[in-house]
């Protein structure tokens, strides 16, 4: 059987806010991610519900609020007919893009014809330190990072790759900046579904960026210099503060995909598609490091380098690993997070690889920026890391 061609049509993200403090906070994430699917839904013309095969969710802590299977409780709250089927996934990090990829096989294997894919994460309730009586003893024996510490792993990176503390402050103090200009200048806007509330506020612009919507910033390097160290004092040696790490945060996204004949048929114009994903695994002790094995695998499998690629979407789990995996890679810094990354916008888990991927879709379609390829790629706590090329379309 020859495989069926798939396309992006339509995606969207609900804002990016803080755990605990932002605009999400005080709501059900199941009904933020509603929101966030019905409006993708609506962004692509002539898609009724009832063609949509299924939805895959994203979850990486799919505990608490976000307990049973999700993903069919977000399709009903959606209010979308019993024959939308749901399946949430897991892996961890790259839960959104582990969807994306595979709706786009079951598409292509002539399984389904239009799949929701995407991810939903709360920090606000669902994020935890995990219990030491659930851990297993042979893992905590003898595989050490199986349960270690994200804040350790990132320790451990600056302690291999000698990465100075003013470096992960600059790097953080300028992912804010860059984030506040891409706010300021209606950059992130594209993508976004605004949420409404059960007090009917609406949540509409992304709130963890240290700056005001004027653009005029709330932090300094001098302000990322003061800050105390997260995970080791920093007298016994700790460089990783809060500023230097991903920020906890709220979100859903979600990405429509299609059979290329199908959207034909619709007269629905493809947006994208993915020609490339992989997946590697590395040391959980330095899981930081994943990008670094698997971005080498898809760029072999597409035949590319980072001369073909116009931006990369690099998750800012810690400043530690992304530097890091910009130095290993010799990736082209002017082509990394355009828009800021995960230090000032969060890292919603189980959303973030398919925030990520409209938010690279975004830079592609921009005028002042317009390309054609885009790689988004993440570390994953326990030792991994993911990779995606997608392919502009329009």
């Amino acid at each position: 059987m020859q495989a069926k061609e798939v396309v992006i049509v339509g995606y969207g993200r609900t804002p990016c806010t803080r755990a605990r403090k932002g605009g999400l906070a005080g709501m059900h994430p199941v009904d933020y991610a509603a929101q966030a699917l019905k409006g993708v839904i609506e962004r692509v013309p002539n898609l009724t519900p009832e063609m949509i095969d299924d939805v895959i969710t994203g979850c990486a802590m799919p505990i608490n609020e976000l307990n049973m299977n999700t993903s069919r409780l977000i399709v009903n709250r959606a209010e979308l007919p019993d024959s939308v089927c749901g399946q949430t996934i897991n892996r961890f990090c790259s839960s959104g893009l582990q969807a994306i990829a595979t709706a786009n096989n079951a598409i292509a294997m002539g399984q389904m014809k239009c799949v929701i894919a995407g991810g939903v994460e709360c920090m606000t309730k669902c994020f935890s330190p995990y219990p030491e009586d659930y851990m297993n003893k042979w893992i905590m024996e003898n595989y050490v990072g199986g349960y270690m510490t994200m804040g350790q792993t990132a320790e451990n990176i600056v302690k291999q790759y000698g990465i100075s503390r003013e470096e992960m402050d600059a790097m953080a103090y300028e992912s804010h900046c860059k984030a506040a200009q891409a706010r300021l200048n209606g950059k992130l806007a594209p993508s976004i579904i605004p949420v409404v509330n059960e007090k009917g506020e609406t949540i509409s612009y992304d709130d963890g960026i240290l700056a005001e919507l004027d653009g005029t910033m709330k932090t300094s390097p001098e302000k990322c210099a003061s800050l105390k160290t997260c995970f080791i004092p920093e007298d016994q040696g700790g460089t990783v503060t809060a500023a230097s790490s991903s920020q906890t945060t709220d979100a859903a996204a979600y990405v429509v995909l299609m059979e290329a004949e199908m959207a034909k048929e619709l007269g629905i114009e493809p947006i994208a598609k993915l020609i490339g994903f992989s997946v590697a695994g590395c040391d959980a002790t330095v899981m930081g490091l994943g990008p670094i094995y698997a971005v080498p695998k898809v760029l072999e499998q597409t035949g590319m380098t980072f001369d073909d690629i116009d931006v990369i979407e690099l998750n800012e789990a810690f400043a530690s690993q992304a530097i890091a995996c910009i130095r290993d890679l010799n990736m082209p810094k002017e082509k990394i997070n355009p828009y800021g990354g995960a230090m000032a916008l969060g890292h919603p888990m189980g959303a973030t690889g398919a925030f990520l991927t409209g938010k690279a879709l975004d830079y592609l379609q921009d005028p002042e920026t317009k390309g054609k390829y885009a790689m988004v790629t993440m570390c994953i706590g326990g030792g991994m890391g993911a990779a995606g090329i997608f392919e502009m379309l329009k």
